[in-house]
């Protein structure tokens, strides 16, 4: 399996994911801002950072680079699609994903060591784990607050579309201890902390962020195994 990092100007962390990528067993293959070519990947990890200096907001220029336009649509054609930290904030900017991600409330950035519950198993970066299991991975943000109105908060909660929420304290103020969220389809996630940081004992505090990777893995091997099916029968 082939997963794209993309690399914007100011992107931090595509190395680190590039290195969970592998860690959890496909190829990396990195993906630059200005190339609207996907290169035939499996799926894409937006990765954490500062895209264009967090300028203007969070996201909001990246989310007009040309590797956007080709990922939106690939995006809503169901290729799986991870954004963490400032990947979060460039889908919800390219509205693949509800709401927006502000200021910590407290005004501080955050960097610690944070508690997650895993609230769906039913993305495709998440089904490696159970639903109600807590994980620890890192939060590092000074803009990582969720928020969204009324309506789309009480639709992701019907809908089950919360894919992980915060525990023993909320690191930035996000609405309804929000930290992760995915769209109808599953396909594409958002997660404020940062699995990538969370691969290996020597540098992480904890292997619980592998299970995002090892996740859409399983994803794209059960649909090959669909498509192998179904083509057998034709």
């Amino acid at each position: 399996m082939r997963i794209g990092v993309v690399t914007f100007p100011g992107s931090l962390d595509d190395g680190d994911a590039a290195r969970a990528v592998r860690l959890a067993g496909a190829d990396a293959v990195r993906l630059w801002h200005g190339d609207a070519d996907l290169h035939g990947v499996d799926a894409v990890v937006l990765p954490g950072g500062f895209s264009y200096g967090d300028a203007l907001r969070c996201g909001a220029i990246a989310r007009f680079a040309p590797v956007m336009e080709s990922l939106i649509d690939a995006a809503r054609g169901g290729l799986p699609v991870l954004g963490i930290c400032n990947g979060f904030q460039i889908l919800c900017e390219a509205h693949l994903l509800p709401g927006a991600l502000t200021r910590n409330q407290h005004l501080h950035f955050r960097n610690r060591d944070q508690w997650l519950r895993v609230e769906s198993a039913d993305t495709a970066w998440t089904n490696s784990f159970e639903t109600g299991q807590e994980i620890l991975i890192p939060v590092k943000n000074g803009e990582g607050c969720y928020v969204a109105d009324q309506r789309t908060l009480d639709a992701l909660e019907a809908e089950g579309r919360v894919v992980a929420r915060y525990i023993r304290g909320n690191p930035n103020g996000s609405q309804r201890d929000i930290a992760a969220v995915t769209n109808e389809a599953g396909n594409v996630v958002g997660i404020m902390p940062h699995p990538e940081h969370a691969v290996e004992a020597l540098t992480g505090p904890s292997l619980d962020g592998l299970g995002f990777f090892t996740s859409v893995l399983r994803a794209l091997a059960g649909a090959s195994a669909g498509a192998s099916h179904a083509g057998g029968h034709q």
